[in-house]
């Protein structure tokens, strides 16, 4: 019914392109192989980006783009003092 309100959006498209993307993030770590620890860390992971698009759609975005590159195996953040 928003959008025959002329009521939505660049927020509401870009809030549920967020919403779709979070729900593959969480396919995806629901089928890892992973251990309890590891499995408990990474939802947390995606739990605290979920929290955060309530409040910030744009901060959440970036946040889950560097979790996906993290599940895709690219690292989202330098480690062992590569940074360049």
């Amino acid at each position: 019914m928003a959008a025959e309100d002329g009521l939505s959006g660049p927020d509401d498209d870009r809030a549920e392109e967020l919403a779709r993307r979070l729900r593959d993030a969480q396919r995806r770590v629901r089928d890892l192989p992973l251990t309890g620890e590891e499995r408990e860390r990474v939802a947390r992971r995606l739990l605290a980006i979920c929290d955060a698009a309530k409040r910030d759609i744009p901060h959440a975005t970036t946040r889950l783009e560097g979790f996906i590159a993290f599940l895709d195996g690219e690292f989202d953040t330098p480690s062992g003092g590569e940074f360049t």
